[in-house]
């Protein structure tokens, strides 16, 4: 990418939905659509980095920014916001923290231009707690696993998901290690990130009927986002804790946790099997939406699917409910 402006970007970006909508139609995997929207997230962020050191000057030194949430685990759909942070050397001094801060204005500034909307929890590099140098990293992760609380469980689950996207690597590597390590070590902070990550539960109503949403603006549909997908990605996401697995995408974490038993073959197959039904009618659902002129979204009306397929829907979230009940009764789906 050679634009010199994020109001460039923005024009690219601006097709991103006329880009699902062919990718949908094509009849791609929907891992093979949603990476492919999250490299158009990956190329942006770092045109914004480059542009961002040629106006502000060479970094004093070295950094690495790195996304979390979907474009993390490389899963992005046509509704995304925000969720980054700067990991600086511990070198790093006043003068320094004023030019990342500077850095990390320019190229949030630039992402939320280009459609990647502000985070709604300030979760960004723009703000100072999200940062930090190396050391103060390590505090942090030191921190949520050896004190669990609510707070510390959801930013925990959070920064699991980080993937390095520009500057020095090497910053992230030995830190994602030694967390990995410690947080499998601690048996309580596993069941207390366990017990967290099982909140999202899939939409199952009584008599082989969806519990959809009850009141406000989306009354009667699924949340194929919190309710569909979200709960796969949460399991895929401690399983991989769990065997101390460093990938962050949820196909990837499946997989790998069962090559090396932390799940059994036939629960990763039937749990992927889910999610290649989940994630599909969320995409098929946003592109609906973008072809007949409307924003893309994750709420989607039972009424829109045929019999056959919402049968098959409830089906596959039956699936994640009882591998969700197993995780929740300390059974490991080994057998």
């Amino acid at each position: 990418m050679s634009a010199t402006t994020a109001e460039a970007m923005a024009k690219v970006t601006a097709e991103i939905p006329r880009l699902l909508v062919q990718l949908v139609a094509g009849g791609n995997r929907h891992e093979v659509v949603t990476r492919l929207i999250t490299d158009i997230a990956d190329t942006v962020t770092r045109r914004l980095l480059t542009l961002a050191e040629e106006k502000l000057g060479p970094a004093p030194v070295p950094y690495l920014w790195l996304a979390c949430g979907s474009q993390g685990r490389q899963e992005q759909t046509g509704v995304s916001d925000q969720d980054k942070c700067l990991i600086l050397a511990d070198t790093v001094d006043a003068k320094g923290e004023a030019y990342f801060a500077a850095l990390a204005a320019f190229v949030c500034d630039g992402l939320n231009t280009c459609g990647y909307v502000y985070c709604p929890g300030d979760m960004m590099a723009s703000n100072p707690r999200w940062r930090q140098p190396l050391r103060i990293w390590r505090d942090y992760f030191d921190g949520w696993i050896n004190k669990p609380g609510p707070e510390a469980q959801m930013l925990a689950s959070v920064m699991f998901d980080l993937r390095p996207i520009g500057g020095d690597p090497s910053l992230f590597a030995g830190l994602q290690t030694e967390v990995l390590a410690a947080a499998c070590a601690n048996s309580i902070f596993v069941a207390h990130l366990t017990s967290n990550e099982l909140k999202h539960t899939p939409p199952l109503g009584l008599l082989r009927g969806f519990a959809t949403i009850r009141s406000g603006e989306h009354r009667n549909t699924l949340d194929m986002k919190h309710n569909g997908v979200v709960p796969v990605t949460d399991l895929g996401r401690i399983y991989a804790l769990q065997a101390r697995i460093p990938a962050v995408n949820t196909r990837a974490r499946l997989e790998a946790a069962a090559a090396v038993g932390a799940i059994s073959p036939s629960g990763a197959r039937d749990l992927i099997d889910a999610y290649d039904l989940n994630a599909p009618t969320r995409l098929e659902h946003q592109a609906a939406l973008v072809r007949r002129g409307a924003a893309p979204d994750n709420y989607l009306m039972p009424s829109t699917l045929s019999d056959f397929e919402r049968s098959h829907l409830r089906d596959a979230f039956v699936v994640v409910k009882t591998m969700q009940s197993a995780l929740g009764h300390g059974k490991s789906m080994l057998g």
